[in-house]
């Protein structure tokens, strides 16, 4: 349930967060120009409601249609959301950000299942006219649906909401909810709340009041603050009590409240500091009718304040320092009364939990049995890349062990019977159990890096230790001489700037379309390969590749080289060397065994990540 609400909280921010802009925008004009504003200006503040009601509601279905459907459910996902506007009467009722959050993600879905069915089914020389057809007439079909049914159900839902956030202000009873939010956070579900139900509401407080509380209620980072500070001056461990300035900085400058979440997990006792800290301050903040204008994001001082209307800035500051003292008072002797700890293995739940709400995986005891293990199976969507190198680095792992053991890879949904042990990531377990519901499952969060392949290379070394040698089983090996080459210098890119994980995806998708290797289908089978589940591999590589449903697209096989010296995020790590892919049977498979021996050689492999050139590059893997 947990992994279902951080996956689904993922979805809300995923929709939200590259709209920020937008409602920093928003924001910006409502402090400044409404009636209590800093420089008030009626002609100016009557931008505000077109942003509330109209832009921000688009943008957020848009985005959510484009994650659920490509460029084709981004079109999709605007069309149908004025139907929602449409039917709450505009900028009469309520503003539609839930509606798009509903609008969006089921416009993208719906086109994606459409484009499915039609895949090998369409008539040469109709795609143009179908494929715009389909968008205008499922748009208009989901904007109905939306003026009479969802539009109509989230006003009621967003009445209900903001009914029980009066009650508890009226009542004083909204410093509880810090009760369930500050565990949330540290559970990774703060998006699930900050942008599903916190972000409407105060859209329609702002509305309403020109300012909202519910803008303060996860964004303080006070209670944060508060729980860093008494680890600064009272931890045991030496290394906790150093590394705590820095986070201190990066915590309250930058906005970056993970960064404390470690500290938490640590002694989860101290949970209770933050908890009480932001209760006090959520109810000095009521007492005085304190709000920001739009959300504060991310949430830093910096950001809180530039969101403060004027005539509270001293009001957002109390209540910082209130959250900030309250927290550090309760967290210091938890502190100071607890023995010592490992940030390190906190830092490492941490990123466990982070794993789990990509749908990646937690390290776990791999525990093999007493059966005969003769065959280990990387398995991945397409058995294409991803787990084709994890097969090959695996593979050279265990040799000097001499176990006879047979590694290779597959697709998931292509597991031969005889497998004894199946490596996938998290999110195709069951496919793999299906597959091969006799194999012991094994599940990962990348192919080259993870806890649980040491786990695995540990339990089979415990195995062959003192036993007699085996000879060693023929391995997949891919022929060296009779693959025709599929890496050329014009597919390798260098010094390439850093940017965001999607556009460096299509980046590679196109630079193959354009070499000739894949359909121009092709790069949004990437993307969406991408979303069912990370192609980062670890150690700084990525090599995201179509699904398996796009093979068809396919015209020759051909790999692509992307270097990007400062890195591309991929969901919290950086990629340098990105290997776009697309492969015609095992014809790729050649290069991809370089590329995993190349990560043996850590000097190479930093030269190869961030100063190396085309030639090197190409006199590397060629």
């Amino acid at each position: 349930m947990k992994n279902g609400l951080q996956r689904f909280g993922k979805a809300l921010s995923g929709m939200v967060m590259p709209n920020i802009g937008a409602f920093i925008a928003w924001g910006f004009i409502t402090a400044l120009f409404i009636e209590k504003g800093w420089i008030p200006n009626a002609d100016l503040a009557s931008i505000h409601p077109f942003m509330l009601y109209y832009l921000l509601p688009i943008l957020i279905a848009a985005q959510g249609g484009y994650m659920f459907g490509g460029d084709r459910g981004r079109v999709m996902g605007a069309i149908a959301v004025i139907g929602c506007i449409a039917g709450v009467g505009g900028t009469e009722g309520p503003s539609m950000l839930m509606g798009a959050m509903a609008m969006g993600p089921l416009a993208g879905w719906l086109i994606k299942k459409f484009d499915k069915a039609m895949d090998g089914n369409m008539p040469a020389g109709f795609e143009m006219l179908i494929n715009n057809f389909s968008v205008g007439i499922f748009g208009m079909i989901l904007s109905i649906i939306g003026y009479y049914a969802i539009g109509p159900i989230m006003q009621v839902i967003l009445d209900v909401l903001s009914a029980g956030v009066a009650f508890l202000i009226n009542h004083s009873l909204l410093p509880l909810v810090s009760v369930f939010l500050e565990p949330a956070k540290v559970l990774f579900l703060n998006n699930a709340i900050n942008h599903g139900v916190f972000t409407p509401i105060g859209a329609e407080q702002v509305q309403e009041m020109g300012r909202s509380i519910m803008y303060m209620l996860e964004t303080n980072p006070g209670p944060g603050l508060g729980v860093l500070l008494a680890y600064w001056f009272f931890s045991k461990d030496r290394a906790t009590r150093d590394s705590a300035p820095g986070a201190v900085i990066i915590h309250l400058f930058g906005g970056i409240h993970e960064i404390y979440f470690p500290y938490i997990l640590m002694n989860p006792v101290v949970i209770i500091a933050p908890i009480v800290g932001n209760a006090v301050a959520i109810l000095f903040f009521s007492i005085m009718g304190a709000g920001l204008n739009g959300p504060a994001a991310p949430g830093s001082i910096i950001a809180f304040m530039m969101m403060t209307p004027r005539d509270t800035m001293l009001v957002s500051l109390l209540g910082i320092a209130i959250a900030t003292a309250i927290s550090f008072l309760i967290a210091s002797p938890i502190i100071k009364a607890t023995g010592v700890k490992s940030l390190d293995e906190a830092q490492s739940k941490m990123k466990d939990m982070k794993a789990q709400a990509k749908g990646t995986a937690v390290a776990e005891n791999v525990t093999l049995g007493d059966g005969e293990i003769k065959k280990i199976i990387f398995a991945c969507d397409a058995g294409m890349g991803s787990s084709a190198m994890g097969a090959t680095k695996f593979r050279n792992r265990i040799k000097p062990l001499n176990l006879g053991i047979v590694v290779t890879n597959t697709s998931v949904d292509n597991v031969p019977g005889d497998a004894d042990i199946v490596v996938c990531q998290v999110i195709l377990k069951d496919r793999a159990a299906k597959s091969a519901p006799q194999a012991r499952l094994v599940t990962i969060g990348n192919f080259l890096q993870d806890p649980n392949l040491d786990s695995l290379y540990n339990q089979l070394a415990n195995r062959g230790a003192g036993a007699a040698s085996a000879p060693s089983a023929p391995q997949a090996e891919a022929p060296k001489s009779d693959k025709p080459q599929v890496l050329f210098r014009e597919g390798i890119k260098t010094g390439l700037p850093s940017t965001d994980k999607e556009s460096a995806i299509r980046a590679a998708g196109e630079l193959l379309h354009q070499l000739g290797c894949v359909d121009a289908g092709y790069i949004d089978a990437m993307v969406e390969r991408e979303r069912l589940t990370t192609t980062y591999m670890g150690m700084g590589v990525a090599i995201p590749h179509g699904t398996s449903e796009a093979k068809g697209t396919v015209k020759k096989s051909g790999i692509v080289v992307m270097q990007y010296p400062d890195g591309v995020d991929f969901d919290g790590e950086k990629a340098y060397l990105i290997f776009g892919i697309a492969g015609v049977g095992d014809e790729h498979l050649d290069m991809l065994a370089k590329v995993a021996e190349s990560l043996e050689d850590e000097e190479l492999l930093e030269d190869l990540k961030k100063n190396a050139d085309v030639e090197k590059i190409m006199r590397t893997f060629g």
